[in-house]
């Protein structure tokens, strides 16, 4: 960990608010795009990351430096995230780790050389039902096993599988529905 950000976060363990403005500006980006990709729509989106930046800045004194921040900060967006999803009376998330969609996707095109930009695969991605969106992120972005979902959500090897084809499925009918409308 560089020094510059070590001494950023004891700010921010301080209650310094320029210390906590500039961690929001560093971190923002990446830790919006996680609350994108969990949640339905914008609005969901904003709510998740508000609400996870203060639990951020409450348990920030609980960072130990071991390990990467980002990838602690990440943790929280998550299970905030998924505690939303699981309060809308699913009983189908856990705590997970993540990682930047925009370091897995770049933009896809097809045999015709047309472009599906990474908003639009990201719309496409927010608009499955939620235990389709869950195990999709988990094992596409996440790269867990089936048998590690099916232990981290409680559910049978088999339906994680279903769920993630089903998810792929509707997906790529999207997906197509999209780059048709391109060449007509």
């Amino acid at each position: 960990m560089n020094k510059e950000l070590r001494i950023l976060i004891q700010k921010c363990v301080e209650h310094d608010r320029t210390g906590q403005r500039e961690l929001y500006t560093l971190l923002s980006p990446v830790l919006y795009g996680i609350c994108l990709k969990y949640m339905k729509n914008k609005s969901e989106a904003d709510d998740v990351f508000q609400d996870a930046f203060i639990i951020l800045f409450q348990k920030i004194n609980q960072y130990n430096f071991d390990g990467s921040f980002e990838g602690w900060a990440k943790r929280i967006f998550i299970n905030q995230a998924l505690e939303v999803l699981r309060k809308k009376q699913r009983q189908l998330y856990v705590s997970i780790e993540d990682s930047n969609l925009s370091n897995h996707i770049e933009d896809k095109t097809n045999g015709f050389g047309l472009v599906l930009s990474q908003d639009k695969l990201l719309k496409h991605i927010q608009q499955l039902p939620d235990n389709y969106r869950t195990i999709f992120n988990l094992y596409v972005f996440e790269g867990y096993s089936h048998r590690a979902i099916a232990s981290k959500l409680k559910i049978a090897t088999g339906t994680s599988k279903s769920l993630l084809s089903r998810a792929k499925s509707m997906l790529r009918t999207k997906i197509n529905e999209e780059l048709n409308k391109k060449v007509s």
